[in-house]
């Protein structure tokens, strides 16, 4: 079996061997006119009409040889097969194509459609060109989860040869079309706010930092949009949102990637539980879209509300309210759940709901979180330790996060002056202060509710997969020691 540098030569000298007949392996124009869907759906009506197809595409398969041979075809949207007949286009053709095609160059063929006796749609081809003569051989099979991280590094094979995959990725393009086409039609704005940050903020969450050089200065790469996206509240819009791009130095597992597409929306006048409605709808209609393609079948509302002080105690006995904080580091210890011994009881109650949110499998609102997990939150009017927030938990997943926004500037600058001397204390997911932001607070920001999608996590959990690397293009994996 010949070696990849081998097959590399070989296909180097067929280059070569073209560039001397004066055919260009890689030419800019085709005359494409159908693509391999379009000749599937209208077959029919192809054959009756005897009509002339051209279609380009990789060749994946080759059999036969002499007179008579057959290939398929594949581009964006299917496969077809081929046929190249000698008494049709020459013994010249014949022999260029045996000579110099092989798999996974691209092709144009034009030809007309028939179908076999066998019953494969297939076209009868009388005129082709090479497109692009590629160098190294597409690989036949993929050989299971002991390759995933290589098949993560080399998406573009895994596209190539799972369908499955490919299926995967078409469906996630088509749900963030969905869901502008929902915000839209409920006349939210769609927004841009900067990437690169002085003050990083509206998460708890530990940032990237770099520099820029032309003003010598340290920047971040965003958090979240939040803190922009409100400072447009307070310039007078009303209904916007933003699908962003944010950056997290954390943990990378099924649920987490360092850089993740999170959607911000932000409604002004509106109240928490009007966001949770809105947020019920979408994920019905999400669900609705994607018919049998959805694992949800038809999803149960009203969504159950969960008040998060309650689970927790439901779970374990312990009172978020009244026990202490030895109390809370005295179970994690006997649990063997590792933490941080500078944790609040408060961030210690949210790892206890991590370890137990798994069991909410249907849609979940849990609400009323602690104040301090919550620094940009309005408080409960009747219950000030606690914050009119929100969960949406799915298959044991948080897929969005909510709130009434924090619009008191006063509150808001204490709130921020707390979790600074905690960032102080060592705490990397602390929130900075940030007086800019405080400052146009002071202007005034209407009444308002906010949340955060997921949107990759959404995507997952919707579909039905383990792990948001299978929703993304490409995750971030480490690197391959062939190319260090």
């Amino acid at each position: 079996m010949a070696s990849l540098q081998d097959i590399i030569k070989e296909r180097i000298k067929k280059i070569e061997g073209l560039r001397k007949l004066g055919i260009d392996p890689y030419p800019e124009k085709t005359d494409k006119d159908h693509n391999i869907k379009n000749i599937l759906d209208g077959f029919d009506v192809l054959v009756a009409n005897n009509t002339k197809v051209c279609v380009a595409g990789r060749i994946m398969s080759i059999r036969g040889h002499g007179a008579i041979l057959f290939a398929h075809i594949q581009d964006e949207t299917g496969k077809i097969q081929f046929l190249l007949k000698q008494d049709q286009i020459g013994q010249e053709k014949m022999d260029l194509f045996e000579h110099y095609f092989d798999l996974g160059d691209f092709i144009e063929i034009k030809g007309v459609v028939f179908q076999t006796n066998t019953g494969e749609k297939t076209i009868l081809v009388d005129d082709f060109k090479i497109l692009c003569k590629a160098l190294r051989p597409i690989p036949t099979e993929w050989f299971g989860l002991e390759d995933e991280e290589e098949k993560i590094r080399k998406r573009y094979l895994d596209l190539i040869l799972d369908k499955q995959t490919k299926k995967i990725f078409d469906l996630r393009i088509d749900l963030t079309k969905w869901i502008r086409e929902f915000l839209y039609n409920l006349d939210f704005k769609e927004v841009e706010t900067p990437i690169l940050q002085t003050v990083y903020g509206g998460a708890l969450a530990e940032p990237f930092k770099t520099h820029l050089n032309a003003l010598n200065m340290d920047l971040y790469l965003r958090i979240a949009p939040e803190l922009y996206l409100k400072r447009l509240l307070i310039g007078g819009y009303e209904k916007i949102f933003e699908m962003a791009k944010c950056f997290r130095n954390e943990g990378i597992d099924k649920d987490h990637n360092p850089e993740f597409i999170n959607l911000e929306l932000y409604w002004a006048f509106a109240s928490r539980d009007e966001l949770m409605d809105m947020l019920e709808k979408l994920i019905i209609f999400l669900n609705s879209k994607l018919q049998e393609q959805s694992i949800w079948g038809n999803i149960q509302v009203p969504f159950p509300k969960i008040v998060f002080r309650d689970f927790i105690k439901t779970k374990t006995g312990l009172d978020c309210d009244s026990d202490s904080l030895d109390k809370f580091q005295e179970y994690l210890q006997k649990n063997n759940i590792e933490f941080e011994q500078q944790s609040s009881r408060a961030k210690l109650a949210d790892l206890i709901f991590k370890q137990f949110r798994g069991e909410i499998k249907n849609p979940t609102f849990v609400i009323d979180q602690p104040l301090e997990l919550s620094p940009l939150a309005k408080q409960k009017p009747d219950d000030l330790q606690h914050v009119l927030r929100f969960y949406l938990i799915m298959n044991g997943k948080e897929v969005c996060n909510g709130f009434s926004e924090l619009n008191d500037a006063m509150e808001q600058k204490r709130r921020f002056e707390e979790q600074s001397k905690m960032l102080q204390k060592g705490d990397k997911e602390a929130h900075p202060l940030d007086l800019d932001f405080v400052e146009a607070l002071e202007y005034g920001m209407p009444p308002a509710g906010g949340l955060g999608i997921g949107i990759d996590r959404l995507i997952s959990v919707l579909l039905g997969v383990n792990s948001i690397k299978e929703v993304l293009f490409f995750p971030f994996v480490r690197q391959n020691p062939k190319n260090i």
